[in-house]
């Protein structure tokens, strides 16, 4: 059965630095990007970060680029592993709920999904 588990949210000031975790089980993930979106109250769930886990190739959205860094555990086991989210220069409107989610190679969609995590941005 195939699970992702998100960790690491929390509350942290301006400026600071989080790290959310997302635990993959039942996934082979060479077939598989793994995403991170976020959803702000009142707005809609938007695209943060993926990764391809074959080769490692990254994409970020623009708001990002620079201060957050997806990447995958050392050991790189595709069937049991932990995807980061490495986020620095936090600011307030980076305060959403935090989901990992994971594509099929091939797939237009994200098909898999984490409950969530909350991160909250404080000045």
């Amino acid at each position: 059965q195939m699970h992702l588990v998100e960790s690491g949210g929390g509350l942290v000031q301006s400026g600071g630095s989080l790290r959310l975790s997302c635990s993959a089980s039942g996934f082979n993930l060479d077939y598989y990007s793994v995403g991170w979106f976020r959803q702000a109250p009142g707005k809609e769930r938007e695209f943060v970060a993926s990764m391809r886990w074959s080769n490692g190739d990254t994409y970020y959205t623009d708001s990002v680029k620079g201060r957050f860094t997806i990447s995958r555990d050392s050991a790189r086991n595709p069937v049991k592993n932990t995807v980061y989210l490495q986020m620095n220069s936090l600011k307030l409107e980076d305060t959403a709920v935090y989901y990992c989610a994971a594509q099929s190679l091939g797939s237009t969609q994200y098909n898999y999904w984490g409950q969530g995590t909350q991160v909250t941005v404080s000045s």
